[in-house]
C-alpha cells in the first residue's frame, strides 16, 4: 500500500472518531422489527416512520434507536403528547 493512501486511512479513523463533524441531513432506513419491517425515513431534521405508534406519538422505538445510533449526528425527535 502507498504512503499516500495509508495517510487517508489514518486520517479517515480519526474522523471517525470525531462524530461532530458529521451532520446527517437526509437518509432512509429499513428497519427490521421483531414483528414486521418498517421504513424510517430522516429529512431536514424531522424523523417519519410507518409504524403505528409513531403515527399518534411522532416517535417510536424504531426513531430511538436509530438516535442513538447517530447520536450528535441527527436531531432528536419531539414527543407529541397524546
Amino acid at each position: 500500500m502507498d504512503s499516500g493512501m495509508i495517510g487517508k486511512i489514518e486520517k479517515a479513523k480519526r474522523y471517525a472518531e470525531e462524530k461532530d463533524r458529521i451532520t446527517i441531513n437526509n437518509f432512509q432506513a429499513t428497519f427490521k422489527g421483531d414483528n414486521n419491517d418498517h421504513v424510517v425515513q430522516y429529512e431536514q431534521g424531522k424523523w417519519t416512520c410507518d409504524c403505528e405508534f409513531f403515527q399518534t406519538r411522532g416517535v417510536c422505538v424504531h426513531t430511538m434507536a436509530l438516535e442513538m445510533v447517530l447520536k450528535g449526528m441527527v436531531a432528536n425527535a419531539e414527543i407529541v403528547q397524546g
